[in-house]
């Protein structure tokens, strides 16, 4: 069984895994920068790298611009 880290669905195959994670909506990240929301496989190429996928915006690397949409917290005042 493979599984998804971020919504703990389980998949038959790594495939099927792999599938699901290009549509996982808590697999999406979050630009700090321009306030964009993308899927993961849009932010990186090669898996180690990641950007912004808007070509207006600088944002760049994992915990340091992106954030995964689970990670965000909201302020109240």
């Amino acid at each position: 069984m493979h599984t998804c880290r971020d919504c703990n669905q389980s998949f038959q195959t790594e495939l099927a895994l792999e599938l699901h994670r290009d549509t996982c909506e808590k697999g999406q990240l979050f630009c700090q920068v321009c306030g964009e929301r993308f899927r993961e496989g849009d932010a990186t190429q090669d898996g180690w790298h990641y950007d912004c996928p808007n070509e207006a915006c600088d944002g760049t690397g994992l915990q340091e611009d992106l954030f995964q949409i689970d990670d965000l917290r909201t302020a109240t005042h």
